[in-house]
């Protein structure tokens, strides 16, 4: 018998809808008409063992236990899963072979590995086990995917590097929680203060935008234009490029504090012939916007509709799962693999069907373009959100839903137009021997773009469009080198330097994908930049759902800010624990196992000895910064020992709906 171990029911039903009939159901699994089975987990079936279960002394909450280190890893089944645990493991032990269908990802690997490992299978039966990875639940889809099984001894650096980052998360979330609880009820602090390598480094970014807001000085600074006029009546504006002469009237980037220098020039302009010393043209083509990862998605939504990184989630899922009108939504990748050309006739096919609306005002798509959105260097694990070749109706569809594929495929079907093309055009004048520039961005051909008519796309995200604030929409002048126009009048530009913004869903979404803005080391933002950033695509709404649970972050209308309680935490916690430096250290060396290059003893030892010199000194401080604030948000009120907490290290890192746990035995100090 072979048995498919699929990570959800959905994924399971969707595997024997295209195997052999008829079927027989049983409780937590589908028997084939050939014999084989499907099973299938409810996330994690297993989950790590609450500290008291490596010695009872751990029930209490002291720092004298701290950190707490297990020598051998223990797993416990989670209570609400105890019977399919069962039903699985029996499937196992009866089948001659066994296909890994988890979803195709880190945590997938582990999740479905964990099971395998827990039942003890022969050594033979583990080294015949498939991998089975899919990403569309359609039919067709999944056949597909049956006819290209792989040994699943190919993914055990993966389901290594998803063991370490679980492990590693649980020690260090347990143990920094227990240790600034236990200080923060020492300055009267009555709530858990959970801390995690990637939640705390979230927070610091938000608290230290609130203060950077809070602390903000605007400046004065102005610029001049200079309204131009041609011999044929053709008027234009240039501005003002001050000479090096102005620098010490100037602040670091380069703008003018001098109101007198600025009405100076503004003066001497005015009624004065202006030069044009060159003028350039330049042609640019601006390519598609690359498809959907999630976190791409999220932010463009969160902008668009005002949606939360989580509902966008789980309407992707809604559509994944319930509709299988999308490909599998928890995606880092925004490229498709080049086999998949041969799905484009059905898949735009299916989107004419599904919401003919798109292409309404647009010429057919060019089924014969290949996007650089096609590139398989850049597709691992898994592909960017597309639409399917399913044929449905949109109506069927809550508003939310509906909203999500007709955004999806539309950039799908951007793919199959041509480039847009733009006009550059710049005019360099000397007027009164101050240098000024006249910039104009103009679009000569619509391309891909005729199917966002009506909307603002500037605005999205992904879209990279060429313009920029100092070009003007409309056609300059067609003038020469050493032509002679003439100065009207100078305009005196009065401005002030802007704070921040406070960040919104999708600007905080965006900081988490591009964390490297953030941190001004350069080998930590050359690192942060070969990795997903902050989190993962599959945790980041977690994470931040989690805050605000946690009460550290609350909304004030779209904006979101630090509660007291979180920049009292931050303020508490040394500056290693807040900056994302620690995580992309971690993301890197987990990089390096899932490519064989580390070990997991090699990623272990050094976390646990700087886990160590953290705790110590935790003990040594006082968190004084939260003396008199009140704890707010969803918690456990301390009362000196650990409550249940379903298994999950306090602090650590939110998962995918699901609770990441070790799956083997192991000495993590080593």
């Amino acid at each position: 018998m072979i048995l498919y171990i699929a990570e959800k029911p959905s994924l399971g039903r969707a595997i024997a809808e295209v195997l052999p009939k008829p079927h027989k159901k049983g409780d937590g699994y589908i028997e084939l008409g050939n014999g084989d089975c499907v099973t299938w987990c409810i996330g994690h079936l297993l989950e790590q063992a609450e500290p008291d279960a490596y010695s009872p002394e751990y029930k209490q909450w002291q720092l004298a236990h701290l950190p707490i280190i297990p020598d051998e890893w223990k797993l416990i089944p989670r209570s609400s899963a105890k019977s399919q645990l069962a039903v699985v493991k029996r499937l196992i032990k009866q089948a001659s072979s066994l296909v890994h269908a988890g979803d195709p990802d880190r945590e997938g690997q582990l999740l479905v590995d964990e099971v395998i490992s827990h039942a003890k299978v022969s050594a033979s039966k583990l080294a015949s086990t498939q991998r089975l990875l899919i990403s569309d639940l359609n039919p067709d889809a999944v056949r597909r995917a049956l006819g290209q099984l792989r040994s699943n001894k190919e993914f055990v650096p993966l389901a290594t590097s998803a063991l370490a980052r679980s492990r590693a998360d649980w020690l260090y979330g347990l143990n920094m929680t227990r240790a600034y609880t236990l200080q923060g009820r020492k300055v009267g602090y009555a709530g858990v203060l959970s801390v995690g390598r990637v939640q705390t480094p979230l927070l610091g970014l938000v608290v230290r935008r609130d203060l950077e807001i809070e602390h903000f000085e605007p400046k004065d600074h102005y610029e001049v234009l200079a309204h131009v006029t041609t011999d044929k009546g053709e008027s234009f504006c240039a501005k003002w490029q001050p000479s090096e002469a102005c620098q010490p009237y100037m602040d670091e980037e380069g703008r003018v504090l001098s109101r007198r220098l600025a009405e100076t020039v503004v003066n001497r302009i005015g009624g004065k012939p202006a030069l044009v010393e060159h003028v350039s043209h330049k042609d640019k083509k601006q390519a598609p916007p690359l498809l959907y990862s999630l976190s791409a998605l999220q932010i463009d939504c969160a902008k668009r509709f005002g949606m939360s990184a989580k509902e966008v989630l789980d309407t992707a899922q809604s559509l994944y799962e319930r509709h299988k009108l999308i490909t599998y939504p928890r995606s880092d990748s925004r490229h498709l693999p080049k086999e998949q050309l041969s799905l484009v006739p059905d898949v735009v096919a299916a989107i004419s069907t599904n919401a003919p609306e798109l292409l309404e005002g647009a010429p057919p798509p060019n089924l014969q373009l290949v996007s650089k959105a096609w590139d398989d260097s850049k597709v691992d694990a898994h592909h960017a959100i597309v639409p399917t070749g399913k044929r449905a109706a949109l109506s069927q569809l809550n508003q939310r839903e509906r909203q999500l594929y007709l955004h999806i495929a539309r950039q799908y079907l951007a793919q199959f137009y041509p480039h847009r093309l733009l006009a550059d055009t710049e005019i360099q004048l000397i007027i009164e021997g101050g240098s000024f520039i006249a910039k104009a961005s103009v679009e000569r051909a619509a391309g891909w773009r005729v199917l966002f008519q009506g909307r603002n796309t500037e605005q999205d995200e992904g879209r990279e469009l060429l313009e920029t604030d100092a070009s003007q929409k409309t056609p300059l002048p067609a003038l020469n080198k050493g032509d002679i126009a003439q100065c009207s009048h100078g305009e005196l530009l009065a401005k002030q330097t802007q704070p921040p913004k406070h960040f919104t869903d999708a600007t905080l979404l965006s900081a988490m994908t591009g964390i490297a803005r953030y941190v001004s080391s350069p080998d930590i933002k050359r690192i942060l930049k070969d990795t997903d950033g902050l989190g993962t695509e599959a945790t980041r709404a977690g994470i931040i759902e989690l805050l605000f649970k946690r009460g550290f972050l609350v909304r004030q209308g779209k904006s979101i800010v630090a509660s007291q309680a979180g920049r009292g935490l931050i303020a508490s916690l040394p500056e290693v624990a807040t900056t994302a430096d620690m995580t992309a250290l971690w993301e890197r060396q987990l990089s390096d196992i899932c490519q064989r290059q580390l070990s997991y003893k090699g990623f272990m030892a050094p976390l646990v000895s700087e886990l160590e010199k953290l705790i110590e000194q935790a003990a040594a401080s006082l968190p004084t910064a939260l003396a008199g604030v009140t704890a707010t948000g969803a918690k456990r009120a301390f009362k000196g020992r650990a409550g249940k907490g379903k298994g999950r290290a306090p602090g650590s890192r939110a998962g995918r709906g699901r609770k990441s746990r070790a799956s083997q035995k192991g000495k993590a100090t080593t």
